[in-house]
């Protein structure tokens, strides 16, 4: 009976509980299809909204905020970031899916039901474009150090104060915007500041205590016997600042500007030395004695002219040195120019524009002095012949035929002098003979010229100086050499061999230039040098010529 009774007791009890647990059940589905009571994003509330409806109740109410600029925050000013430029959004989905999860669980059921804490946005942050619109955000905010500086211009001082720097951390800054949007639209740059080498107070300082002072009036400046007055615009080029190793600056007088800036106020205030040197007067060697100079000690001037730049009187001293020559009057007495060690002479003929030609380098070739132990080049004596110097154009030697060119004759004057070196005794380096044989110069002794290859070139080796006397009187043709005689030289001329005949040439060109017939041949001149009588050594000069062929010009115009 007992058991009969406990069996609907028992079934009332089990469908209790199914009902119970359908009805849980459903709760439990019910409020995962909605977010929580009271349920909050980002402050805005959503509480028993369904899923789609918080989703896109949310995103309408963002709208407005993700869409507006972030004002990135500096010193200098504030600078836009488009978010949607920038790689920034809001994940509505992802920040929901906390929100209204099934479960049986009774706690979190209970906090469905009635009510949940505000829950965080989540946000997707492209960090590559991030950091790139951060970037393009900091050129327009970025500005470089600003170092100053005192400058001199005119007379007048220019100040430039200094300025710090300023850099947007890129990385640093991009972290900030990715943690405060869309919270914050206003964000602030994390910044890198750049202090310059010297400071605005320290350029003031300077610009002070020293750049105003020096360019407030003019300074005299006392040399020796001399007075000159600098005004500010002559002398500021000659002021500058450096910075000492604590980054204070300290003026400095460049001396050469200095001087100059005094020189141009009176150039003869300094004395430049004079070497002394031996010229030619009346024809023969004289002494003319060296000038000792004054020039400026430029050691002592700028911390002179430094001191009366702020001083009351405005008054610098600068002591002038004695400057002495390089040749001294006994170096050029000691070299002995004294008596004709050789002379040659040749004879020109009749040919205006070559005799002019002669004319001219003889009187630049007159009066040169070969110190002992030189090289002299009659290339560099003469210099090129040209018609500004007053050359003109007359027959040369060019591939085994009379040309014109400038400066025809020359080459006479190289024959000559070539015979006084000969015959002096001094070391021959480099000769060129003419092509072919030229009757009025003797044979195996005479040498060409042509700028700027083919040069006559030869060392003063006696031991003392040589002075050229060069002269042109008539048709003749004289180079002495002055000096002290050291050798006795004699030319023995062998005998021509290899005799070869010139050719006929007729020639209807009118730039022909008609040649006499020469025959071509080679010769060997020795040169024996004797002191007292006795020989001491020989050299010899072995000369090859062309034939000169006998050109006839046929056209009546030619020369």
């Amino acid at each position: 009976m007992k058991k009969t009774q406990a069996k609907p007791v028992i079934l009332r009890l089990v469908v209790s509980l199914v009902v119970l647990g359908g009805a849980y059940l459903g709760l439990a589905t019910f409020l995962s299809q909605h977010v929580p009571a009271n349920a909050t994003v980002n402050g805005i509330a959503i509480g028993g909204m369904s899923h789609g409806e918080a989703a896109g109740f949310v995103q309408r109410k963002l709208a407005t905020r993700t869409s507006q600029p972030i004002h990135l925050q500096t010193p200098s000013g504030t600078v836009d970031i488009d978010p949607r430029t920038a790689g920034l959004g809001v994940d509505v989905q992802a920040t929901l899916s906390d929100l209204g999860a099934f479960t049986l669980n009774p706690v979190r059921l209970w906090v469905q039901l009635v009510g949940a804490n505000d829950q965080p946005l989540k946000v997707r942050v492209d960090r590559a474009k991030l950091a790139a619109a951060v970037t393009e955000a900091a050129r327009a905010v970025d500005t470089p150090v600003k170092e100053g500086s005192i400058a001199f211009t005119g007379g007048k001082v220019t100040v430039v104060v200094s300025a710090a720097g300023q850099a947007v951390k890129v990385p640093e800054t991009t972290d900030a915007v990715a943690s405060a949007w869309p919270g914050q639209q206003v964000v602030k740059a994390v910044m890198n500041r750049s202090l310059p080498k010297v400071s605005g107070l320290e350029i003031n300082r300077a610009a002070t205590e020293f750049a105003v002072p020096a360019m407030s009036g003019s300074v005299e400046v006392l040399a020796g016997p001399a007075i000159v007055t600098l005004r500010p615009g002559q002398y500021a080029s000659a002021l500058s600042f450096a910075t000492d190793v604590d980054n204070r600056l300290q003026p400095v007088v460049d001396p050469l500007k200095l001087l100059a800036a005094i020189r141009a106020v009176d150039p003869h205030i300094e004395r430049l030395p004079v070497d002394a040197t031996v010229t030619l007067e009346a024809g023969a060697p004289h002494v003319v004695p060296d000038v000792i100079g004054t020039t400026f000690d430029k050691s002592t001037a700028p911390a002179s002219f430094l001191a009366a730049l702020t001083s009351p009187r405005r008054v610098a001293i600068i002591t002038l040195n004695a400057s002495p020559p390089k040749v001294t009057t006994a170096m050029a007495r000691a070299w002995q120019i004294k008596e004709v060690i050789s002379t040659f002479t040749t004879q020109f003929p009749f040919n205006p524009p070559r005799t002019n030609n002669i004319k001219i380098a003889v009187g630049t070739l007159n009066g040169t002095l070969i110190r002992p132990g030189a090289q002299f080049s009659l290339n560099h004596t003469l210099g090129e012949r040209t018609p500004s110097k007053g050359y003109q154009q007359a027959p040369v030697i060019y591939a085994g035929r009379l040309v014109t060119d400038y400066g025809g004759g020359v080459s006479q004057v190289s024959t000559t002098t070539f015979n006084a070196a000969f015959f002096s005794g001094v070391r021959i380096d480099r000769y060129t003979p003419h092509s072919f044989y030229i009757a009025r110069y003797p044979e195996g002794r005479e040498a060409t010229v042509s700028w700027p290859g083919v040069d006559q070139q030869w060392t003063n080796d006696t031991g003392f100086g040589i002075l050229i006397k060069a002269t042109v009187v008539g048709n003749d043709l004289t180079v002495t050499f002055l000096g002290t005689k050291t050798w006795d030289i004699q030319a023995v001329r062998g005998p021509r061999r290899n005799v070869v005949q010139p050719r006929t040439i007729v020639d209807d060109r009118t730039s022909c230039v008609p040649q006499s017939p020469t025959a071509g041949f080679d010769v060997t001149v020795a040169r024996i040098f004797s002191k007292n009588g006795t020989q001491i050594k020989t050299s010899s000069f072995s000369t090859h010529y062309i034939p000169e062929d006998n050109v006839q010009c046929s056209h009546p115009a030619a020369s």
